[in-house]
């Protein structure tokens, strides 16, 4: 049995696509996972599974929340080795303690679509940094996400192949697992 972190991009905010937290549980345990527990009302959740693909998960997991909720969204699946590396790779930048919501952790289904944020390392303005790691991209914005170039690229079209979480769900998320 593996354990898996699953991140949903972009739901329950505002008035879109909207997934229930509630029926995503009762989603992932019918399609079999075990020991699910969601976190915070953004589509993140840890599961316990027999498969060990993470892709697979995610596949299904798209599928089966398009089904029910009819949205469609990309689905973001790492085993827990695979999240505790990008928690762990995040050290260089140095997360704020007080004020975790100014680092964001971006997660990708696979190394071309990280690989794909590259480009957004040019739009980042001193103190702002972000580095795109093996495991995750960094954003560290001072200024606040919603203020800064490369948070709203990674919010828009740029980044529409990842997801992102803050640094207090990411460390959140670790503890579930």
């Amino acid at each position: 049995m593996a354990r898996f972190v699953v991140l949903l991009r972009g739901v329950n905010v505002g008035k879109g696509n909207r997934v229930p937290m509630a029926a995503f549980k009762a989603l992932l345990e019918g399609l079999g996972h075990t020991e699910v527990k969601t976190l915070q009302s953004s589509g993140n959740a840890v599961f316990t599974s027999t498969g060990r693909a993470p892709h697979r998960h995610a596949a299904a997991i798209a599928a089966a929340v398009q089904a029910a909720f009819g949205v469609t969204t990309p689905v973001i699946v790492k085993s827990a080795a695979e999240f505790a590396a990008a928690v762990q790779e995040a050290t260089p930048l140095v997360p704020p303690e007080a004020d975790p919501a100014r680092f964001l952790v971006a997660f990708a289904p696979d190394a071309a679509a990280l690989e794909a944020l590259q480009p957004l390392t040019a739009l980042a303005q001193a103190p702002e940094r972000l580095v795109v790691g093996e495991a995750a991209a960094y954003l560290y914005c001072p200024g606040g996400v919603l203020d800064s170039p490369v948070g709203a690229a990674l919010l828009g079209k740029a980044g529409r192949a990842v997801t992102s979480r803050n640094w207090a769900t990411v460390r959140k998320l670790a503890a579930l697992l």
